[in-house]
């Protein structure tokens, strides 16, 4: 069947819905849903069979809806309506949902139901749990919606019970630090670590809190804060203490929208004198390199070793690598080194695995283009570890989705293993980069020139089970978000303990040694830099308005040609 996939915005769910229906056989088109723009011209223009809004805000026209099946992806159980199903489903602490499939009509969300799917609720944030238990249940709920449709005699049911929610506003989701225990705190705060975040006061202003972690040691007045860590503040609440990773400002008259940061950055000289008596203390995670587990919840960098195979676990905020999150890994990667192990798995947490250099970061850096260029600096240092590393094997573990430098820090290792769902985007042209990471070495050689070609051209998001076909994974492991770091640990447990193992990196070594002598990787890097270098201080460079434009979630004035130009050649 043409699907013409109908979105508010090219978002995580609407490019697996889009990669998943392709793996099925189908045509797949998209079509954004933008101000002002003519969405019964471009339905006219595509001509579907079916469409689908994986994640839309504004309601399908019924000029529309009233002529085409459109099929509406609502986050949560028959019956449930309104905008904020999944932040009331996380804020009242709920372990059950469900996607639902639905046809649009007049009223928002009521429409007759083709697909309904269960999923747990585990304590996870938003956003976390949107990409993870939600997302597969979307897809569940989609495919079977589709098949339903395609087979031309399924009666949808329509809905009995049911009635909409109004929009979970600010005064639903405030914070009273005096009084309010840990646990509703860290539920409000991950409610919300995507969007809208928490408006709050804190050190005289007011600011949005994204996200939360519990602190199982420190304490102090409720509402205080009491130390930094890698980025995050810990404030006290009225019987413990959660770590706020993310802080974004209030939007002034006038002003571009303010950009989501690490707290401490968002906070900056407020920290310090003269703002504070004395600077708040960095309270860092425990060293890592002991072969234990880390024993805080919420850190970014953990490790911990069994049988014979050690995993260094990493999960940042949006997958957003930042030029001090370089340098911590690059540190752990390096500790990690020197234990013991035959195998290394980076990264088997349930989200994203990376997408790369942090570009809220650069954006509200004093220079930008100097911070861009230590962040993609970092960040090759970073992969090159991992690609001279040859006294083990280097699993690359995808729990979630990996775009652009975090894709290829993937590609960095000796094989890449992607939970079922994970979707890979090996790009960087839609941000105005050349790309670097060495890309242009570790891309040809796992696909060949001619699909590194189109790729990088095309621009489109690879789903899990096109990407083993492709060769930009090895493996991929069907279990939900929750087990993989589990199933993961067992595999890599079994290739540790392995016959073979010491062969293959044997193998490993000899085959590095001898693409070292055809051509050495610090070229590679040099020529990649050097593309780079000359976009970053480029003032003229699209970069820097593509930039600005992402990070401030500032809508494009029309489909994007990548996607406009994959309809064309239907």
């Amino acid at each position: 069947m043409h699907v013409l996939l109908v979105a508010s915005a090219f978002n995580s769910l609407t490019q697996r819905v889009y990669a998943e229906l392709g793996e099925h056989g189908h045509h797949v088109a998209v079509e954004l849903a933008l101000p002002g723009a003519r969405l019964a011209e471009a339905v006219d223009r595509h001509q579907p069979d079916l469409i689908i809004a994986p994640m839309l805000r504004t309601a399908i026209p019924q000029e529309v809806w009233s002529t085409r099946t459109c099929l509406i992806v609502h986050p949560g159980p028959v019956g449930d309506r309104g905008p904020s199903s999944l932040d009331r489903a996380v804020q009242e602490g709920r372990t059950r949902w469900a996607v639902t499939v639905l046809q649009a009509v007049e009223e928002m969300d009521a429409g007759d139901v083709w697909a309904t799917v269960e999923c747990a609720v585990p304590p996870v944030s938003k956003s976390d749990l949107y990409r993870g238990e939600i997302a597969d249940a979307a897809l569940e709920a989609v495919l079977l919606a589709v098949e339903r449709f395609a087979s031309g005699t399924y009666a949808p049911e329509p809905q009995t019970t049911g009635h909409a929610l109004p929009y979970l506003r600010q005064e639903h989701r405030a914070i009273d630090w005096r009084t309010d225990p840990t646990e509703r705190v860290l539920r409000v705060l991950r409610a919300a670590d995507s969007q809208p975040g928490v408006r709050d006061e804190l050190l005289g202003g007011e600011w949005y809190l994204h996200g939360g972690h519990p602190e199982p040691h420190l304490r102090g007045r409720p509402g205080e804060l009491l130390a930094t860590r890698a980025g995050a503040v810990c404030r006290a609440t009225s019987d413990g203490a959660v770590w706020i990773p993310e802080i974004r400002a209030k939007r002034l008259p006038g002003e571009p929208a303010p950009v989501k940061l690490p707290a401490t950055v968002a906070l900056g000289g407020l920290l310090r004198p003269p703002h504070r008596p004395r600077p708040l203390p960095e309270h860092p995670a425990p060293v890592l390199g002991t072969g234990t587990a880390h024993p805080h919840s919420g850190a970014e960098i953990g490790y911990r070793e069994e049988g014979g195979a050690g995993f260094l676990t990493f999960s940042f905020p949006s997958g957003a690598m930042d030029t001090g999150r370089c340098r911590r890994l690059l540190d752990a990667y390096r500790a990690a080194c020197s234990r013991p192990t035959s195998v290394l798995v980076l990264g088997g947490g349930r989200d994203f695995f990376s997408n790369g250099i942090h570009l809220g970061v650069i954006e509200a850096a004093a220079d930008p283009a100097v911070e861009s260029w230590a962040n993609i600096n970092a960040m090759d240092d970073l992969v090159e570890a991992v690609l001279t590393t040859t006294d083990r094997l280097v699993v690359a573990a995808l729990g979630g989705n990996a775009a652009a430098g975090g894709a290829l820090l993937g590609l960095a290792a000796d094989e890449v293993w992607c939970r079922s769902g994970v979707v890979l985007n090996p790009h960087y042209r839609l941000m105005g980069l050349y790309g670097s990471e060495y890309w242009t070495y570790t891309l040809p050689r796992r696909v060949g020139a001619e699909l590194t070609e189109r790729l990088t051209r095309d621009a489109l998001p690879v789903g899990s089970d096109t990407a083993a076909r492709l060769g930009l994974a090895d493996r991929t492991v069907a279990c939900g978000p929750g087990a993989f770091a589990d199933v993961t640990a067992r595999l890599a447990v079994r290739m540790a303990g392995s016959p073979a193992v010491q062969r293959r990196i044997a193998e490993k070594k000899a085959r590095r040694e001898l693409d070292e002598a055809a051509r050495p990787l610090a070229s590679y890097r040099e020529a990649e830099l050097a593309r780079m270098r000359d976009t970053f201080f480029d003032p003229e460079a699209p970069y820097h308005a593509l930039r600005r434009a992402f990070v401030r979630k500032e809508p494009p004035a029309a489909t994007p040609a990548h996607l406009a130009a994959h309809v064309r050649r239907r």
